[in-house]
Parts: structure tokens; sequence; C-alpha cells
């Protein structure tokens, strides 16, 4: 939740920013882009980290750094240092990311994952809505400083949850199996920084830009480069068990579509509320509030589903939610009212949701043993990942946002949108692929309702 909440307060501060520390268009986006190149790099690292060496140690160590990062931002003398410790924030959050998932399977049960899913998706989209309104409380009573300083509290009482917590330590954790490639983690953090820093730049340069084509080319390579690497590994950073796993592979794929369609969709219909139609941010977040409404109701029906259904019949109606609402909105323009653009956007968080649900429990439950660090650093790479790449589609096929009319901006917003829902639609082919309703006990079961090991550091996941 601290990470969300972060994350979403920092676009109402970052105005007020600019302002106090004097910085340029291009700091102030720096700001976000640096968080989002750490944290996007090193999330499967984290992931094989914790695996190794206990994710109970590694929320701890993510919580205190990402709670210390923030209080250095709180006191930051120039935007120089906000860069950097955004960057700091990003290592930490990468940290924490996969830690709690991998937790949520040391704690419950594959067949039961799916409620504690829910209610963590549903925290994250109660954070992400809450920052907004708080942030710009914050802002406008204290100061842009303050949406910093509020982390801090957080992260302690994370903190201070592992250190009460007595984990044993887990079996075969520190094997073989579980040695650090470090020749893999470099070139992995390296492709996937190159890639983002691409994408992140596809809406100031476009997509043609000498700058884009060539990080993209560079990613490319780096890629190329550490699949090699990994296939002449005597351990490779992301293990055979897990590349070789359809449930984990299918929900990572399904993840990076779907994301790209969804984030997509909120970026073009965000610019096209505010830019067009003259509405100001707060009223722009009220439009959209369905759509977290959606989020934190639709979450917990979707782990029943889950449950009952299997992951393949859920996932199926969760992407056709998205696909049908970013299609609606695809046909909505300055006319159309808000109940109609809201009913858009509670399709989107209902889909977004169920898709969530779904992707996390199948990726955590089926993870290999001793591998649900890794597997939640790819799940949280692949949410990472696609939201960069969505709105650089959109970027792509948008006007300049200054002094456009309505009318130009329904035609490609109209388009933008049609493309996005088609890349969510992509997103069908791999969640067919994933397993169906289960007839017996869950991998990882026992046969005494618990499972195998229990690390309950933290009780409810709604804690992070």
């Amino acid at each position: 939740m601290i990470v969300a909440l972060d994350g979403s307060v920092l676009f109402v501060a970052q105005p007020s920013l600019q302002r106090d520390l004097s910085a340029s268009l291009a700091q102030v986006q720096w700001t976000s882009t640096a968080y989002l190149l750490a944290v996007a790099s090193l999330l499967v690292l984290a992931g094989r980290l914790g695996d190794r060496y206990g994710h109970t140690r590694l929320l701890l160590t993510g919580s205190l750094g990402f709670g210390a990062a923030s209080a250095g931002i709180a006191v930051a003398p120039s935007v120089g240092w906000v860069i950097a410790l955004r960057a700091v924030q990003g290592v930490c959050g990468a940290l924490l990311q996969p830690a709690t998932l991998a937790l949520l399977r040391q704690v419950y049960p594959p067949d039961r994952l799916g409620p504690p899913v829910a209610l963590r998706t549903s925290a994250i989209g109660a954070a992400a809505a809450a920052g907004p309104l708080l942030g710009g409380f914050l802002v406008e009573q204290f100061g842009w400083r303050s949406v910093f300083v509020i982390n801090v509290p957080a992260a302690l009482v994370i903190g201070l949850l592992c250190l009460a917590a007595r984990v044993p330590a887990a079996r075969g954790d520190r094997d073989a199996s579980h040695r650090l490639e470090a020749g893999g983690a470099l070139l992995l953090a390296v492709a996937l920084a190159l890639l983002v820093n691409a994408l992140a730049g596809v809406e100031l340069h476009g997509w043609t830009d000498g700058r884009t084509v060539g990080g993209l080319l560079a990613a490319s390579a780096a890629a190329a480069v550490l699949v090699r690497h990994q296939r002449r590994s005597h351990h490779p950073l992301v293990p055979a068990a897990v590349a070789r796993s359809v449930p984990v592979t299918s929900s990572m794929a399904m993840l990076l579509f779907t994301t790209s369609g969804m984030f997509g969709a909120l970026f073009v219909s965000t610019y096209f509320l505010q830019y067009a139609l003259g509405l100001d941010p707060l009223d722009s977040v009220l439009r959209s509030l369905p759509l977290t409404a959606m989020m934190i109701v639709g979450a917990p029906l979707a782990g029943r589903l889950l449950r009952v259904l299997g992951a393949r019949t859920t996932a199926l109606g969760g992407v056709l939610l998205v696909v049908l609402g970013t299609g609606w909105l695809a046909g909505t323009g300055s006319g159309t009212g808000p109940v109609a653009m809201g009913a858009a956007f509670a399709l989107l968080g209902a889909g977004y949701a169920t898709v969530m649900v779904t992707a996390t429990g199948t990726v955590v439950g089926d993870a290999p043993t001793g591998y649900a660090g890794v597997v939640g650093g790819l799940k949280q790479t692949a949410v990472n990942i696609g939201p960069v790449l969505g709105i650089a589609v959109a970027a792509g096929l948008l006007p300049a946002a200054g002094g456009v009319r309505a009318q130009s901006w329904e035609g490609a917003m109209s388009t933008a949108l049609l493309v996005l829902a088609a890349t969510a639609a992509l997103a069908l082919v791999p969640a067919a692929l994933l397993p169906g309703a289960r007839t017996g006990p869950p991998p990882g079961d026992t046969g005494r309702g618990r499972p195998e090991k229990a690390a309950p550091c933290l009780t409810s996941p709604s804690e992070v």
C-alpha cells in the first residue's frame, strides 16, 4: 500500500515541487522515471534474493530503506537530491513487492490464496484512489514535502512487525539451486532499464526519434545476450522450472497486455478530460472514481470466482471486461455524460481487478517450490512494464496537448483507445492457457489445510 500511495500522491505534489526547487519540467519527470527505472530493473533480482536469504529480511530491509529515502526527500535541498533518493526508493520498492507476494504463498495454502490476494488488490486500489485526495490536502496545508513524510511511520510499522516475527529459516534457501548469478542479474537489469527508459521517452520524443529507436535496439541486444547467457548458466537467474511453467509465463503475458491497454486508456482519458473538456485535475479524478470503486468491490468477488471457476474462465472474463471498457471509452466524446463515461471506467476497474487477482493467485499458487520470490518479481515486472508500454503506444497516437480543441481530440482519442483495446485483447490468448478449475488438492497442499511452510510475518496482505 505504501508504494501505491506514494506513487499516486507524487503526481499531485510535482507542480509544487517544481516551483519550490526551481526545477525544469524534464527534471520533474525524472523524479518519476528514476523510480521506475530502479524498480522495474531490479524486481526479479529482488525476488531471487528473497528466495535465497528470506522474504522477511527483504521486506524489513525494503520497508526501512523506503522510509529512510522518503525522509531524505522530505528535507532534500535540490531536485538532484530528490531524483537520486527517488532511485533509492525504487530499489527499496523492488525489495518490497516480491516479498509481499512470496509471504502470502508461505502463509496461505494455494487453494486459499484467492481471498488474501483479493484483499491485497482492494487495498492497492484504495491507496491509489486516496492518493490524489490525500496528496492535494497535504500539499495545500503543509507543502509538497509532507507527502513523503507520511511514508515514514508506515515503513516503521512494517519494519517493527517483521522484527517481532519469529520466522524459521526455510530449508534449502542456501542450496545450489538458489545461488545468485551476478552476470544474469546485471544483464536483466540493463535490458529492463534500457527498455523502460526508451518507452518512457516516447511521450516526449516520439517513436521515430533516434533516442527511442536506439534505446529499443540496445534493449533488444541486451535481451538477446541475456537469453544466451541464461541458457549456458548452471544457475540461471530465472530457473528452468519457472521459465517452463505455463501458468506462470501465461500470467506474465496476460498481465503485460492487460496493463498496457488499461493504463494506456487511463492516460488517454485523463488527457481528454483535462485538455479537451477543460476539467480540473480533481474533477477528472472524480470522473474516474467508478474504476477505483469497482477495483475495491470486484477484487473479493474475483477471488471467489477464481476458487470456483478456476483461473482460465475468471481471467478470460476479466480481460473481456477490460477490452469492453476500453472500447466503450473509444465511443465517448465531448457530448458524453458522466454516467456513461463512469460506466466505462467501472468496466475497466472490474476487469482489471479480476485479471490482477487471477494472475497473482495463479503465479503465487503455482510457483515451483522455493521460487515464490522470483515468480513474484516476474509478476511485478510485467505490471510495471505494461503501463509504460501502453502509455508509449497512446502517446504516439495523440496530438500535442496544448491548444487542441475537443473535436480534434475525439478522433485521435477514439483511434488510440481502439488500438489499446486490441492490445488488451491480445491477453485473451495467454488467458486461455491458464489452468481450469481444480478437481483435487492444489500443488503444495499437504492435505491438512495448511501450507508446507509457515512464515507469518504479516497476518494480512493489506498491511503492505
